[in-house]
């Protein structure tokens, strides 16, 4: 459907305000900022709209400096006991495997550890209690099991768990280059190349923005989904984000059979108190490792954006003891994935209330990839004004602990 409105005229309000404000007249334009999984899902869902969009990134897409950018990210349907992001899920996992004609997606099932029950109130123990109440076939998991089915692991440390056969693991890197592809082929323009100093105001109306350069660049909507650098175009949000750094580890084991799915799928180890989560074997024999934790705070830019020896010395701590065999393997590589959170932990995806023409869409917290196949439309309601409450502008919120439960909150 093509949205038709003047300049300067927003369209914010219900469907039938907006359709009364739609006159012959000028396409909306949208500048989004940034090329992550957040930038480039809205572009197609507001190219498919009917806006015309162009999508601003320093380039290249995928950023090698993204959050989104990596050989993997988990998809998960498991959310503890929350019914909101267990249901957005089951509506993405659908997406995803029409998406896994391409070869992005692979649904290796996810095994979800822990080194005590699956108590009440526990991350594991409530995904279990949510997804079987859904209707879900999760397989209980008794050290004999796990001792048997994924024999890699520490059966006798490892006690207790479930295997979930739905959800997997995506190409992260290769999805974000299909999708501006796309994009591209919808007539989104890709501004690779354009850097993105701040935003063009009119009075309190945002109407374009300012690139490093110097050239104002206009537009009726800005779409500000930067990650970690949101904050550098939007101050205001700098109480709002905070930049943490996570450590990445790509293994190469001698033997790399052993941690080949299905005996070694997606996992998850006791999570919510280690942090730990992994992958199976890459064709190229390389077990990516990685902590979903505080983290440590970092400006996205920063040079200490590197591994740290303690970080390897944790790492190889939690091998000796969680997978014995694979404690000795070379690190063929790390990285440090710098996540924009936010402080409750949910995204962040709204209309500024004191700036017309201005959407963000950032706080992805480590857990938003998963999200792809329908963040774009949460991003592109918002600029129409249908904004998802949890989502919502939110200054309010305190700082301290986040509410993603199965983040290691320290």
């Amino acid at each position: 459907r093509a949205v038709l409105v003047p300049r300067g005229v927003s369209l914010a309000g219900s469907r039938e305000e907006r359709r009364r404000r739609v006159t012959l007249g000028v396409v909306a334009t949208v500048g989004i900022i940034g090329g992550g999984i957040f930038g480039i899902t809205a572009a197609l869902s507001l190219r498919r709209r009917g806006f015309e969009v162009t999508v601003y990134d320093p380039g290249p897409i995928p950023h090698p400096l993204a959050e989104s950018t990596d050989i993997s990210k988990i998809v998960r349907l498991d959310y503890g006991d929350d019914e909101l992001y267990t249901a957005m899920m089951e509506r993405a996992l659908e997406e995803w495997r029409r998406w896994s004609a391409s070869a992005f997606f692979h649904e290796t099932g996810v095994l979800f550890l822990r080194r005590s029950p699956l108590a009440p109130g526990s991350f594991e123990g409530e995904s279990y209690a949510l997804l079987s109440r859904r209707g879900h076939d999760v397989q209980r998991l008794d050290a004999k099991a796990i001792r048997r089915r994924f024999p890699a692991w520490n059966g006798s440390r490892f006690t207790d768990g479930y295997f979930n056969p739905e959800g997997g693991w995506a190409e992260s890197g290769n999805v974000v280059l299909h999708l501006a592809r796309e994009a591209s082929a919808l007539g989104v323009r890709l501004a690779q190349g354009t850097s993105v100093a701040r935003l063009a105001e009119a009075g309190s109306r945002v109407t374009g923005v300012v690139t490093t350069k110097g050239d104002v660049l206009a537009s009726d909507f800005v779409v500000v989904a930067a990650g970690s650098w949101t904050s550098e175009i939007v101050p205001a949000m700098t109480t709002h984000l905070r930049s943490t750094g996570q450590p990445v580890f790509h293994l190469a084991p001698s033997d790399a059979s052993p941690y080949a799915s299905p005996a070694f799928p997606v996992f998850t180890a006791d999570i919510a108190r280690t942090g730990y989560y992994g992958f199976p074997a890459s064709k190229g024999g390389l077990v990516k490792i990685a902590n979903h934790g505080l983290g440590r705070e970092m400006h996205p830019d920063s040079a200490e954006r590197e591994v740290t020896s303690g970080e390897t010395s944790a790492l190889r701590s939690f091998l000796r003891d969680a997978i014995p065999e694979l404690a000795s393997s070379r690190i063929a590589s790390t990285r440090l994935c710098v996540y924009c959170d936010t402080w409750d932990q949910h995204f962040w995806i709204a209309p500024d209330p004191d700036r017309p023409g201005l959407v963000v869409a950032t706080g992805g917290s480590g857990h938003a990839f998963k999200f792809a196949p329908i963040v774009g439309d949460l991003i592109a309601d918002a600029l129409e004004g249908g904004v998802a409450p949890r989502f919502r502008w939110r200054p309010e919120i305190p700082h301290g602990k986040g509410h993603e439960q199965a983040r290691h909150q320290g």
